[in-house]
């Protein structure tokens, strides 16, 4: 199953500027999804961080990673309408700067998960090369 940026949007409460979803390629309710970042020049993040170099910032991947792994969890029957908030972040490790010009590939699996709790296992890549790699906690709003 895929999703457009409407789609997406009805999903997470995310919004510009801090909306960095793009398109999910594919979605696997309670397995997996895959999701893209288009890294432009443009947008506000790549200038500043590194001087003299169109670079996303390291902790902007990890905001991504969480924006898809939300999309993930509020697709799931069990918590449609609900709120994801991220919970903690283990093991992250930075392999590759992101550049401007770079599609971000972020593919999300679930790990374990008990109840409104779970932990879900990220991996952002560029061309196949492993950007990011981490584990993501998350905890859903039980209202």
């Amino acid at each position: 199953m895929q999703l457009n940026a409407d789609e997406i949007q009805e999903l997470i409460p995310n919004r510009y500027p801090i909306y960095f979803i793009d398109q999910v390629e594919d979605i696997q309710t309670d397995k997996s999804i895959r999701a893209i970042k288009n890294v432009t020049v443009n947008e506000w993040f790549v200038k500043g961080y590194m001087p003299g170099q169109y670079v996303m910032p390291s902790t902007l991947i990890i905001e991504t990673l969480a924006q898809a792994a939300s999309i993930f969890i509020l697709k799931s029957p069990m918590f449609r309408n609900k709120t994801a908030y991220l919970g903690g972040i283990t093991q992250a490790k930075f392999k590759r700067r992101v550049y401007a010009g770079d599609r971000l590939v972020l593919d999300i699996s679930l790990k374990k998960q008990r109840q409104n709790i779970g932990l879900v296992s990220c991996l952002a890549t560029v061309n196949g090369e492993t950007a990011v790699e981490t584990e993501l906690m998350f905890i859903v709003e039980m209202k």
